[in-house]
C-alpha cells in the first residue's frame, strides 16, 4: 500500500488488474482528455506491464498506482505522480466511468497531496483540458491555482496548467 484514505487504498498496479485496467483504457469517454485513443486488450497488457516495470527502476519519476475501494478491493482507477518534461511534480488520475461522480478522484487526490507533502515535495502541478469541466472542478476544489492556458500538443485542445504550493 502506498497510502489510504477513508474509503480508498492506493497501491501498486499488478498484472491481475488487467481486465479493469482495459475497461478503463478502452472507454472513449475516459480517454478523450488523455491521449484521445482507446487501446486494445493486447496493447493494455503491454502498457500495464510497462507501468509496473517502472516501480523497479532506480531514480523512477513515473509513479502510477491503482485506486481500489476498501472492503471489496474493487479497482476504481489510477492516480499518478510523475515528473513532467519541465521537471514539475505533476499529478493526474483516471477512473472507470462507472465510478465517476462518487468523489473518488477528489478523495484520492487529497490523499496524494498529503503523501507528497510527507515526501517533502514543495509544489504540484495539474494539467486539465478545458472541456473537462469535472476535472477542472476537482483541481480547483483541492486548492490548485490557475497558472496558464495553452494548446495541448497531443489533443490539439486548449489546456490549463494549475499549481498547488504545499
Amino acid at each position: 500500500m502506498i497510502y489510504q484514505t477513508e474509503r480508498l487504498i492506493i497501491r501498486k498496479l499488478k498484472t491481475s488488474d488487467i481486465d479493469a485496467f482495459h475497461e478503463m483504457q478502452g472507454n472513449p469517454n475516459v480517454m478523450q482528455y488523455t491521449d484521445g485513443k482507446t487501446k486494445t486488450y493486447d496493447e493494455d497488457v503491454i502498457d500495464l506491464q510497462q507501468v509496473i516495470d517502472y516501480y523497479h527502476k532506480s531514480n523512477n519519476e513515473f509513479w502510477v498506482w491503482a485506486v481500489e475501494l476498501k472492503g471489496n478491493n474493487e479497482f476504481l482507477g489510477i492516480i499518478a505522480h510523475i515528473k513532467d518534461d519541465e521537471g514539475n511534480d505533476e499529478i493526474g488520475y483516471r477512473f472507470l466511468e462507472k465510478h465517476w461522480n462518487n468523489g473518488y478522484a477528489f478523495e484520492s487526490m487529497m490523499g496524494l497531496i498529503a503523501y507528497c507533502k510527507k515526501l517533502g515535495i514543495k509544489e504540484l502541478v495539474a494539467m486539465v483540458i478545458i472541456k473537462n469541466g469535472a476535472s477542472e472542478h476537482i483541481i480547483k476544489k483541492a486548492g490548485f491555482k490557475f497558472v496558464k492556458e495553452y494548446l495541448c500538443e497531443d489533443l490539439k485542445l486548449p489546456e490549463r496548467m494549475y499549481k498547488l504550493v504545499l
